[in-house]
């Protein structure tokens, strides 16, 4: 572990301490953001070379955290957590460890997935192969770790560990994959000693982020995985209720999202499910099915349908907003899962695994696509309205199967602060979205 200096700490408007921002909800609360961006573009307020990796970025305490790795020979690899001051991008600390990548998607195997996750004085960054930190946020130095194929014998999945940890309480929610019974698991956040253990890993985890929400009365851990769907007592890793839904080689990625009563999974293969919600006790019924790329006659045609592989959706005054597996930003209603419209315009190509992160600030969505570029833009049953448009960031990542974009760029930014920090696999930059940027 390398200090290189110490920050102090600041009162700030709000952070981003995890992935999707607080809660995970995917929701911007700042005001006095821009409506509109100059002409020639933003001017980063910092630039900073980072290497490899996937993990977006976390903002708290005055601190940018973000992972990335260097490939020193064949599969093996230098994992690092770093702590950039905010301010100015500088490196405060920086945490190494040592990993190997074999038996990974070779084309895939660039760095950490997981965006770490900030609570209080420490930040848990998780690595490509399930190693564990809990680091202090201020230093870098090592208070507990982890190896989830040591400790708790996980296989690790085709693609790497993605599954950021969850802070809820005293506890570290973690998707570890362990077998025979430890898919998920709650640690203790100060200790790393075990708290509850839940779920049978007869298949493997998936890619998918664990979330909480409140219905029926209590607080239900939410999780999506290739088996189905799970509802658990994060106190006690207790199953309130669960759901059948198959995926096929392990793809679900998108990270549940809920509004109001409902609740709404989708993946690449399985299709999209919504649920809903019973308000008197902790159970949930299925509203409607969308097919998948696993049904027998789906194409890019067929209607009704929101195959979402990586990009998380979003539910907004009734209707769910997403990108299709193909690159098409598609519009359904949420009670009935008809579709109101779609639209190439985001992306501006039928583009295979086309991404983009939403995040909602007030009445509309400021939209990370997967060619570098920042959108906002209105979403209605209407249709798409973009605002404005412009280039952050190099796609840096190779990408053979897209025709026009051979590269993309696969990192969720974060909003802090006015600001949104944004990697790829040289890079971390910082833009200031206030009002006159």
């Amino acid at each position: 572990m390398l200090l290189v200096a110490m920050v102090g700490v600041v009162l700030h408007a709000e952070d981003w301490p995890e992935w999707r921002g607080r809660g995970r909800l995917g929701v911007w609360n700042e005001t006095g953001i821009l409506d509109r961006f100059p002409e020639n573009g933003l001017t980063a307020t910092w630039r900073t070379p980072i290497h490899a990796g996937y993990a977006g970025p976390a903002v708290a305490r005055g601190l940018v955290f973000v992972t990335d790795s260097q490939r020193v020979k064949a599969n093996q690899v230098i994992e690092r957590a770093l702590a950039l001051d905010e301010r100015t991008g500088r490196i405060v600390w920086t945490h190494e460890w040592q990993t190997n990548y074999s038996g990974l998607q070779l084309v895939y195997a660039i760095g950490p997935r997981a965006t770490p996750t900030v609570d209080g004085d420490r930040v848990y960054v998780l690595g490509t192969m399930g190693n564990l930190f809990a680091l202090d946020a201020s230093t870098g130095h090592v208070v507990w770790q982890k190896d989830f194929v040591k400790d708790f014998n996980a296989s690790i999945p085709s693609w790497g560990i993605t599954n950021a940890p969850l802070v809820d309480g005293d506890r570290l929610i973690c998707v570890v994959g362990g077998e025979p019974d430890a898919k998920v698991m709650a640690l203790d956040k100060l200790t790393g000693r075990e708290i509850w253990r839940a779920l049978s890993s007869d298949t493997e985890q998936g890619y998918n982020q664990p979330v909480i929400f409140e219905a029926g009365g209590v607080r239900q851990l939410i999780l999506f995985h290739p088996a189905g769907f799970s509802s658990l007592d994060p106190l006690t890793g207790k199953v309130y209720w669960e759901m059948d839904h198959r995926s096929q080689m392990g793809i679900v990625v998108a990270t549940p999202v809920k509004s109001g009563p409902y609740l709404f999974f989708t993946s690449q293969y399985g299709g999209a499910r919504m649920l809903q919600l019973d308000d008197a006790r902790p159970a949930a019924t299925l509203l409607w099915a969308g097919p998948g790329e696993q049904d027998p006659g789906m194409t890019r045609d067929t209607p009704n349908t929101l195959n979402s592989v990586i990009s998380t959706p979003v539910i907004y005054d009734g209707y769910v907003y997403g990108m299709d597996n193909d690159g098409q930003l598609r519009c359904l209603d949420a009670r009935t899962g008809k579709q109101i419209w779609k639209t190439d315009a985001l992306l501006k190509e039928h583009a295979m695994y086309g991404t983009a992160f939403f995040v909602r600030q007030g009445d509309r969505f400021f939209v990370n696509n997967d060619r570098g570029e920042l959108v906002i833009a209105s979403l209605s049953p209407k249709g798409f309205t973009e605002l404005g448009r412009t280039k952050l960031i190099e796609p840096t990542h190779p990408y053979v199967r897209r025709r026009q974009a051979p590269h993309v760029l696969w990192s969720h930014a974060a909003y802090a602060n006015k600001h949104i920090v944004i990697r790829n696999d040289q890079e971390i930059v910082r833009y200031s979205l206030a009002s006159g940027s």
